[in-house]
């Protein structure tokens, strides 16, 4: 999906990823000893950030126009991090961090918070683990009381291991095993991304959960759970100056850790063409197809990641772009088709197209249409004014997308989180000028052609499958 539907994204996933509700009341102290920023602190427009001395990012922005405050800690620690036959790891411990922690019971957490009317949750991908509180402005405390407690204190009992290894098991049924769609993608993104962890399941599979034990997620808990390797995010009615005593107060205590070496996010690209077919429990046959390609996070040029989405909405931006004018509309072959592509990311990803096919339209068929569509884009001309509406598209789904205090700080933690500078947003509307159509041509040429091309046919189930 474009990038301008980047907050859509994760906000989706927030909701997807929800392991439980918290609630409660605490006894907070009155107020917190004030402590003089350290060196690092900085601030640029309305952010303000700064790094404590073990290690701890954490970055303020002020929204003032709600009474709230939201509060998410991100962990620099996904599926992407696993090893072979420890997948769904990341995701297990996020469910476990809503167990016991010292000091404080699982049923204390269904306490505390809602007790002031404020919501809490959490969601891992590939690339991290994020957790959030929203609290009215004055209690925020209480939620860097809780984060702070439970990166150092997590209490993992073999018995709710065993109890939430089922609630993972049937999350993974609801979600995976029984939707014929999302069956179907895990495979797809097996073969797609081959040499990248990318291409294993947040999740994980059955027999990897089945396999995960209290020691391994203890294992994994201290390996991750560092200040080192952590955001903390507030966005709301809030200064700075107000926030920072209470973070020192309850994280300046916390010991960074010696992180592993991280392993590599690196899909080669130009592998050939790869085609498969999956049978699955669908009614009409769809059509799945994926470029290995970079994002800001990969070792390549940013401005790839920058003319590919721009590529991405001059093919799919709405009904005057390619696909929708001319293989839906014109020639009347797709009764549906997408493009699914964000930049933000580490290493590299794919640049998914996803179509459903007229009646008595191939599945080959559509996809050679689809291709010489793209093959179109590249060897042609882009007009003015499908440049000018890329831009404005991206652009104006970035203000919108970013507008609840939630998404913003969704967006700076992701950023953070990624590696990547928390000003990218800021800085895209001139990036993107810098983008010319022949930028957009030659990323086309290089990365969207058949040699690069990963393409899963998902056909209904006959009577011998």
């Amino acid at each position: 999906m474009k990038f301008a539907k980047l907050s859509l994204i994760i906000a989706s996933m927030l909701s997807i990823s929800a392991c439980q509700s918290i609630k409660a009341t605490p006894n907070l102290p009155s107020q917190a000893t004030a402590k003089a920023p350290t060196s690092t602190a900085h601030e640029a427009g309305d952010v303000f950030s700064t790094t404590l001395d073990n290690g701890l990012r954490v970055i303020i922005k002020k929204d003032t126009r709600a009474p709230i405050v939201m509060t998410q800690i991100w962990y620099d620690v996904g599926s992407s991090d696993e090893p072979v036959g420890k997948g769904g790891i990341s995701h297990f411990l996020e469910h476990m961090m809503f167990k016991d922690a010292k000091g404080i019971s699982h049923d204390d957490y269904q306490r505390l918070i809602s007790h002031f009317g404020g919501t809490t949750n959490a969601f891992t991908s590939n690339d991290y683990t994020a957790y959030y509180e929203s609290l009215p402005a004055n209690q925020f405390p209480l939620a860097l009381q809780i984060e702070a407690n439970r990166m150092a204190n997590l209490i993992l009992k073999d018995s709710e291991v065993a109890t939430e290894k089922e609630v993972i098991k049937e999350e993974r049924r609801l979600r995976t095993d029984d939707n014929p769609l999302a069956k179907a993608y895990e495979e797809f993104l097996k073969t797609s991304m081959p040499d990248a962890p990318q291409g294993r399941p947040i999740i994980g599979s059955m027999a990897d959960i089945d396999g995960i034990t209290t020691s391994d997620l203890q294992a994994w808990y201290h390996q991750w759970y560092a200040p080192n390797n952590a955001v903390l995010v507030l966005v709301g009615d809030i200064e700075p100056a107000t926030a920072m005593p209470w973070v020192h107060k309850y994280f300046d205590k916390l010991t960074p850790s010696a992180l592993p070496q991280r392993v590599s996010l690196t899909q080669p690209s130009h592998r050939g063409y790869t085609q498969t077919t999956s049978h699955q429990s669908v009614q009409v046959p769809s059509l799945i197809m994926g470029f290995n390609v970079p994002t800001l996070g990969s070792d390549k040029s940013a401005q790839d990641a920058y003319a590919l989405s721009l590529f991405s909405d001059v093919a799919d931006g709405g009904l005057s772009a390619r696909f929708e004018s001319n293989l839906i509309r014109k020639k009347n072959l797709l009764n549906s088709v997408g493009i699914s592509y964000s930049m933000i990311g580490k290493g590299d990803k794919l640049f998914v197209i996803t179509a459903t096919p007229k009646d008595g339209v191939s599945l080959q068929d559509a996809e050679q249409a689809i291709l010489d569509e793209i093959t179109a884009i590249y060897q042609e001309q882009i007009s003015d004014s499908e440049l000018a509406r890329g831009q404005a598209n991206l652009l104006s789904g970035l203000i919108f997308g970013n507008d609840s205090v939630a998404n913003q700080a969704i967006t700076l933690g992701s950023l953070a989180s990624q590696n990547l500078p928390i000003d990218t947003l800021d800085t895209l509307p001139a990036k993107l000028a810098t983008i010319s159509k022949d930028d957009i041509k030659r990323v086309g040429k290089h990365y969207l052609t058949k040699d690069n091309l990963t393409t899963m046919y998902v056909l209904p189930q006959t009577k011998s499958d």
